[in-house]
């Protein structure tokens, strides 16, 4: 009997679902799985989390929180409550972002990830079972870098070129996560394109080139690629060492039955990149970002989109707990 396309990848990639749906997670069984701020918003609204958004409350409520503190500190929990529950569900590691607000400043990200650590460990979750999610900024990257020192894992993400990726590299970080949909995305409003052939997508040859780049140099770096928008940029992509997948592309996939052939393979990686040769610092880095417009452009749109994202996490927690009156009482 031929086996699914879902099944077939399994063989070349580690699945990983972009999901914070208990439900779709229960039901596909990734290794890991990857949250975000709009994605823990979208479960937040589900009834059935009711119970999990009500903990993380009074959970803020018992440790003093007041007023604004209060609702910032219940989305810290909630976010890490929805991982404790994706655990329960999976072998692997889930991800978790630190507050996008905090992109450029190093520091504050450094506090914030093992803020997050400490409630994880507190639910007795292990950090070798938690990826930080970091948006890939150079002072993101430097937070990163210093916390992988300290034996903390990283996912890398918003990552739309190359320049990020070697940045992450010289970092030494654990993951990172090029974005393949909104590259295509971008491509496609700035070339006034209704598609590309899959050979031509510019968010699949984005994370083709990082990948022979780091297999090229013998990175450690794992690559997952991320945020996709057809289960055809998936399959063109299959042999990478990971991808995070929507719970909608692993429903096509599992009722797709064409061969699924190896897409990537360390065999594959002999690119040179001499520009790329020695380590970056904060102004090549800038630099280069700066010269890449759709990379600067989808890096802070995502980060705002994530703040956005969050603040509307905000609101809704206020109303469905009269958090406001209650202060004001």
């Amino acid at each position: 009997m031929t086996t699914s396309a879902l099944n077939q990848l399994k063989l070349h990639t580690t699945i990983v679902a972009d999901s914070s749906d208990l439900d779709a997670i229960q039901q596909f069984l990734p290794l890991d799985a990857t949250t975000n701020p709009s994605l823990i918003t979208a479960a937040a609204s589900q009834a059935t989390n009711l119970h999990i958004l009500k903990a993380a409350f009074d959970q803020a409520h018992h440790e003093g929180y007041q007023q604004d503190q209060l609702i910032e500190r219940t989305i810290d929990i909630l976010t890490v409550k929805f991982g404790v529950e994706i655990l329960k569900l999976i072998r692997g590691r889930v991800s978790t972002e630190v507050d996008a607000a905090l992109s450029y400043d190093t520091e504050a990200t450094i506090v914030k990830a093992k803020e997050l650590l400490s409630l994880y460990k507190s639910y007795g979750i292990e950090k070798n079972r938690i990826l930080i999610k970091i948006a890939s900024t150079w002072e993101g990257i430097q937070a990163a870098k210093a916390l992988e020192a300290e034996g903390i894992k990283c996912n890398l993400t918003l990552l739309f070129g190359l320049h990020q990726a070697k940045a992450c590299a010289d970092a030494h970080v654990t993951l990172v996560s090029p974005f393949v949909g909104r590259i295509l995305d971008w491509y496609k409003k700035a070339d006034n394109v209704q598609s590309y052939p899959i050979d031509k997508d510019p968010g699949v040859l984005s994370v083709k080139q990082i990948y022979h780049f780091y297999k090229q140099h013998n990175i450690k770096t794992e690559i997952m690629g991320a945020s996709f928008r057809s289960i055809d940029q998936v399959l063109a992509l299959a042999g990478c060492d990971l991808l995070t997948i929507a719970p909608s592309l692993l429903a096509e996939l599992e009722q797709d039955f064409r061969v699924v052939e190896h897409a990537l393979s360390h065999q594959q990686s002999d690119l040179n990149h001499p520009y790329l040769a020695e380590a970056l610092n904060e102004k090549s880095f800038k630099a280069l970002i700066q010269h890449d417009l759709m990379a600067a452009q989808l890096l802070q749109s995502g980060i705002d989109g994530f703040i956005k994202a969050r603040e509307q996490l905000n609101i809704s927690l206020r109303q469905t707990f009269g958090i406001d009156a209650q202060i004001h009482a």
